[in-house]
């Protein structure tokens, strides 16, 4: 069955969708285009969208984009209470569906939510809490995550993007696996294979520059790998607060010559990137899936990536890249693909092939359907 299909046949014709930050945010990354691409293909097939999110400096507060209407409604932290208390006195979730994308803090929608409800639940948050809140606020957000949330949450339906998140999901919160659906996410068709390799090794990364994605691992790993490799260019794409301290870092190591840090750039820039570089690094701790090494594969270019949930299922190991465990290994696994040209194209040939697996519609197709599911069980149930 198509997307169309499954919403006509559902009977769902509007979803809210509450989430912490949106697309328009300067620290948008993976949930954000996760959600994007989800409900513009909702709305798409019939589906008529509201996102409720946080507000936006100098942004509008009602914004419709590809389809769907973002309402930005509070500032970045009250937008959890705030959307509660819409949510209890019926602003929110008077239609047919509710979608919660819990993104670290809760907003504990079955407490207010009374229709068929699912929850985006991209990896656990774990350890993030200390990286990036002081001692306390982090012992806080860990102990919501880890021990209040999960019960409320036992009796609802979850969705994933990859068999290890569901595993640590389980393993960390204590979920149910029977209630987890895994849904990984699609690819764009514009990253795809093209142009030509620059002629010197080009090693880039790519995200928020954020404590959690570790940008000093890759520094640091491309700083050793430079000695053996002394034409070597790298860069790092993405914006966020840490930002002037990275900068910072290569500045006051007087690399900024063949190390940089352009900010966020254009699609049409992030896909000739891709496509140029020799290999493409990820030194994150957390993630549900790991987007930047698929977009990456699908350009034909491999991957080294930290081994953790998420990049466990975007990245073959030893196939379309390597999986590591610390710097060093960054280094040593990035330098071994550099200095031998059969393995980084026959690695490079695997990635574009597993990229080619994961499309959109299928995504948002699967994720609909899970939530249908529930519509149809709440009617069971209510004798309806």
């Amino acid at each position: 069955m198509t997307l169309s299909d499954i919403v006509e046949a559902s009977g769902i014709r509007r979803v809210d969708v509450v989430a912490w930050r949106d697309l328009d945010d300067p620290e948008a990354g993976g949930s954000e285009l996760h959600a994007h691409e989800v409900l513009s293909r909702w709305a798409a097939a019939g589906v008529d969208v509201r996102l409720w999110t946080s507000r936006v400096d100098g942004a509008a507060r009602v914004v419709v984009r590809d389809g769907y209407e973002a309402h930005r409604q509070a500032g970045r932290y009250a937008v959890f209470p705030a959307t509660a208390l819409r949510g209890l006195t019926g602003k929110i979730g008077s239609g047919d569906g509710v979608v919660e994308i819990w993104n670290g803090m809760p907003f504990l929608s079955p407490v207010w939510a009374k229709r068929p409800r699912i929850v985006f639940l991209h990896h656990v948050h774990a350890e993030m809490w200390q990286m990036v809140l002081s001692q306390g606020l982090a012992r806080v957000g860990a102990t919501i995550e880890r021990a209040i949330a999960p019960p409320v949450y036992r009796r609802d339906r979850i969705i994933t993007l990859s068999e290890s998140s569901k595993r640590e999901i389980v393993e960390r919160l204590r979920l149910s696996a029977d209630h987890i659906t895994v849904a990984p996410p699609g690819i764009d068709p514009r990253f795809c294979t093209g142009g030509t390799k620059d002629q010197d090794p080009l090693v880039i990364t790519v995200g928020r520059l954020v404590p959690v994605k570790r940008f000093d691992w890759f520094i640091d790993a491309m700083r050793k790998l430079r000695a053996d490799h002394p034409r070597l260019r790298a860069v790092v794409v993405g914006e966020g607060y840490e930002r002037p301290a990275l900068e910072a870092r290569i500045r006051d190591a007087g690399e900024g010559d063949w190390l940089t840090v352009p900010g966020r750039v254009s699609d049409e820039s992030l896909v000739d990137l891709y496509r140029r570089a020799w290999l493409v690094v990820s030194t994150s701790s957390h993630e549900g899936w790991g987007m930047t090494i698929t977009e990456a594969g699908a350009c034909g270019t491999p991957a080294v990536a930290t081994r953790i949930a998420g990049h466990k299922d975007a990245l073959v190991d030893g196939v379309s890249g390597t999986l590591v465990d610390t710097m060093d290994d960054v280094a040593t696994a990035a330098g071994a693909i550099l200095a031998d040209d059969d393995l980084r194209s026959a690695m490079s040939a695997a990635a574009t092939e597993v990229a080619q697996r994961f499309k959109w519609e299928e995504t948002a197709s699967v994720a609909f359907g899970v939530l249908a599911e529930e519509a149809r069980r709440t009617r069971e149930r209510r004798g309806s």
